[in-house]
């Protein structure tokens, strides 16, 4: 599909309840003190700052998906828009969204990165999707809610992957034409979710990252970040694992239930050193990230036993670098992505 990035529902809502988050532009760290009186132009500085948090997730996504759809068995249009919903805002909210991003149909966009096909041609933020490939953008259904968004992403991925993409956009009134070139990439949809803690998961469809996560670590951080959990999708980790009939409940650390999640863990960490070569970030990184900050999150004696330690997924991911042959191409397709149609055991 286009390039996709969600966000859940009620939004402006959740930053205003939120401490540490991204506002008006720069990091703000609320602590104790009180929540200001809600204004219009306080929303409107929290979208703005929502849509900065949105555009570094999303940069970060495109550039993997689109560095590794050689690696991907479900491939779909990515040019670098990052798209939303009016109907994701609370009705309450509405107003100062519509006023912001310019929504004139329910679909708008919502930012575009930087030299993507879709900047390349003269997509811009504030945009609104009137049609793809002549197929009209669906109705909305109302506030807060999330099935806009999907019945759109659900037209996106039902275009090919390998042909271009006709666009009808509007602004201020006025209508205009766009032609979007082929950008196969990954079918992955990235969303930023917004809380003070570290989540990072991957659902098959989904990559769906903490804005904790955004807020402590710089982009080649949050790059081995996101590349683990588009590895899980890419490696098909959730539909093996529901075949392989694993308890995702209380007993997911314990006995068979462990020792596969530990596996797909690895293999992730093993397949996101390639994902982030590929897309021309240093896979090194992965190693640093985990002798690091991922070793000062990763629990102590609280460590969960799904996941290898900090110490043993850094060795991992240095013998998984060690491995590549010298000289090997660009994409490069490891010996791991063999596992994806083989059974968990």
């Amino acid at each position: 599909m286009y390039f996709t990035l969600h966000r859940v529902a009620q939004r402006c809502r959740a930053v205003r309840l939120r401490r540490g988050l991204l506002l008006a532009g720069a990091w703000l760290t609320i602590g104790a003190a009180p929540i200001p009186a809600v204004t219009a132009e306080t929303d409107r500085a929290t979208l703005e700052a929502l849509r900065a948090a949105d555009l570094r997730l999303g940069a970060i996504g495109y550039r993997l998906a689109r560095a590794n759809a050689a690696l991907c068995s479900d491939l779909s249009p990515v040019t670098g828009m990052i798209v939303h919903a009016i109907d994701q805002y609370d009705l309450t909210e509405q107003l100062v969204a519509r006023s912001t991003f310019g929504f004139e149909t329910g679909i708008a966009v919502e930012a575009v990165v930087a030299d993507s096909p879709a900047a390349r041609v003269g997509v811009h933020a504030d945009d609104s999707i009137v049609s793809v490939n002549g197929h009209p953008v669906p109705t909305t259904r109302g506030g807060g809610h999330v099935t806009t968004r999907d019945a759109f992403a659900a037209l996106l991925d039902a275009q090919a992957a390998d042909r271009p993409l006709s666009m009808v956009l509007r602004r201020a009134g006025q209508d205009r034409t766009l032609t979007i070139p082929a950008s196969p990439g990954c079918r992955t949809l990235f969303e930023l979710r917004i809380g003070t803690g570290l989540e990072a998961v991957a659902d098959g469809r989904l990559v769906q990252i903490s804005s904790r996560f955004l807020e402590r670590f710089d982009d080649s951080q949050l790059a081995v970040v996101v590349a683990h959990e588009l590895a899980h999708n890419i490696l098909r980790h959730h539909v093996r694992l529901d075949a392989a009939k694993v308890s995702r409940g209380v007993f997911r650390e314990l006995g068979r239930n462990g020792r596969i999640f530990r596996t797909t863990e690895d293999d992730a960490d093993r397949l996101g050193v390639h994902l982030l070569r590929n897309a021309g970030w240093d896979p090194t990184a992965a190693v640093a990230f985990w002798k690091g900050p991922g070793a000062r999150i990763d629990g102590g004696v609280f460590h969960s036993r799904t996941h290898s330690s900090a110490r043993k997924r850094a060795e991992n991911i240095a013998a998984e670098i060690a491995a590549i042959p010298a000289g090997a191409p660009i994409p490069y397709r490891p010996s791991v992505l063999n596992t994806r149609d083989q059974p968990l055991q």
